[in-house]
């Protein structure tokens, strides 16, 4: 039989979540990243948010870096009750990934389409080099 104190979580929770520490609710956009035989491609899924909220760029390491930031303030006011209420919403992400050595930096593609933000990342076509030759007999 286990016995549980109820007492533990709630001495916590009056430490931890007060008003000199409230508590974070955060939560990472998910990310998805696809290969194919021309492209790496990475989606990360953003509701509601606009192509504006983003900045995607390559640093100066040649890593691919994604930031999200967002900022909302609603006001409704009831005229019949002179009453005012705002709500102020702000969302920040960043996400620095290393890209493989066969990506074509200078041809990478971005994209937002139905809270979807796709980053498309070329890959480098590889030129074969053909061995048939003429050889002189000296």
């Amino acid at each position: 039989m286990m016995r549980t104190n109820n007492w533990i979580p709630t001495v916590f929770n009056d430490l931890f979540y007060n008003d000199f520490m409230p508590k974070a609710n955060c939560t990472a956009p998910a990310i998805n990243v696809k290969e194919n035989d021309k492209a790496y491609i990475v989606e990360l899924a953003a509701p509601g948010m606009k192509k504006e909220d983003f900045n995607v760029h390559i640093n100066d390491e040649g890593n691919l870096v994604v930031k999200l930031e967002s900022k909302q303030e609603k006001k409704e006011e009831d005229k019949s009750t002179r009453y005012l209420r705002r709500e102020f919403s702000y969302s920040k992400y960043e996400q620095t990934l290393i890209l493989p050595d066969d990506v074509k930096k200078d041809a990478i593609s971005a994209k937002v389409e139905h809270g979807v933000l796709t980053v498309e990342l070329p890959k480098l076509v590889e030129e074969k080099v053909k061995v048939a030759r003429q050889i002189t007999i000296g």
